[in-house]
């Protein structure tokens, strides 16, 4: 599935969101833009998809306050900036964008949060994507090691073969921030099956003892809360390779939301989760049970993640019985515990006995 617009029909998406302002104007009313409310009270699980997407509540941007003018200044501004950039064959980061609105009188962002959330509701009124805009993020993707063959475009338009195992170190492929097929291929496999790990000590302790090619997987490096880029290459090798994902975190309610976000598809992007989203990913560990199972060592909850798992318990992607069972088992525990706890039994555990005796679990 790709949802990546040509420059032209692009700019005519942008275009569209100017004409309701002009229309509005003409007529002697205050200019408007429609948005679904972002907020987990308006996400629904969508029975086709498989995945969580903004429900039909809506919330009207209009000029009839300051704030909300500013906005549509903004937007106008941003529009007409990533116009030029279609046009000269640029790109911009979100960082620069925010930089550049220094010289747009009252349309500059006073935060960078401003600018990033600007940049989604474009996203969400045209039906395009940050990637049609040429806007690029700061954040970096995943890193990938295993049997896994691509092809990548270079900048100067030449198409590369790399094999994620043979032809790079131990650091492993890094992920580029568009991984569309006119930038990026999937060639071919020799996997059973890709594995998600939260912390970057995992992932490189798991690389040292050779578990991709001793397990026949593919290791992707999640970065804590992935990039949109990783998000979307778990996505695209689960589907065109039709191999299992499995999600390897940290045991506390901001790993659960990690989760989440790869396989139901986050809130802030709920716009796209059925381009972003991964609905057959299952949560190998660190689970609540876990932590006594294994007599982790594990740190008190704080005040932030008791209050945490208690949204979590009435957020409809943790609907389901076994998610409202983890939750309630670590309220109850008070605990939580890293990854990397499992160090506790020797450096070679988590890839002797922990990780296969949880993939038999689950039949891989």
């Amino acid at each position: 599935m790709s949802r990546m617009h040509d420059p032209e029909a692009t700019k005519q998406a942008m275009y569209r969101v100017v004409e309701e302002m002009y229309d509005k104007m003409v007529k002697g009313e205050p200019p408007t833009m429609t948005l679904p409310v972002r907020t987990k009270k308006n996400i629904q699980f969508d029975e086709k998809l498989g995945v969580y997407k903004y429900g039909k509540r809506s919330s009207i941007r209009n000029a009839t306050d300051l704030g909300s003018a500013k906005q549509l200044l903004r937007a106008l501004h941003v529009i007409e900036f990533i116009d030029e950039m279609i046009d000269s064959g640029k790109s911009s980061t979100l960082r620069e964008m925010y930089y550049i609105s220094e010289a747009w009188g009252y349309g500059k962002f006073n935060t960078q949060n401003e600018s990033n959330n600007l940049a989604e509701d474009l996203e969400i009124v045209t039906r395009c994507l940050r990637e049609d805009f040429k806007l690029r993020p700061e954040e970096d993707g995943a890193r990938m090691i295993g049997n896994l063959t691509l092809r990548e475009k270079n900048r100067r338009g030449d198409w590369m073969t790399i094999n994620a195992r043979d032809d790079v170190g131990d650091s492993g492929y890094g992920v580029p921030y568009n991984v569309e097929s006119e930038k990026l291929e999937l060639m071919e496999h020799d996997i059973d099956f890709i594995m998600a790990i939260e912390t970057g000590g995992m992932f490189d302790r798991l690389v040292e003892n050779g578990f991709d090619e001793n397990h026949r997987c593919g290791l992707v490096h999640l970065k804590g809360q992935p990039a949109r880029s990783t998000r979307r290459i778990i996505k695209r090798m689960n589907e065109e390779w039709n191999v299992p994902v499995v999600v390897f975190l940290d045991g506390d309610p901001w790993s659960f939301r990690i989760f989440a976000s790869i396989a139901y598809g986050a809130i802030k992007t709920a716009h796209i989760s059925e381009y972003l989203a991964t609905p057959t990913a299952s949560y190998l560990g660190i689970t609540s049970d876990d932590i006594l199972a294994y007599d982790l060592p594990a740190d008190d909850l704080s005040s932030k993640d008791i209050e945490a798992l208690k949204a979590e318990l009435t957020d409809p992607r943790f609907a389901d019985p076994d998610w409202q069972e983890q939750i309630n088992m670590m309220l109850d525990l008070g605990k939580k515990a890293e990854q990397q706890s499992l160090a506790k039994y020797g450096l070679d555990y988590v890839t002797d006995t922990y990780l296969p005796e949880k993939l038999a679990e689950m039949g891989l």
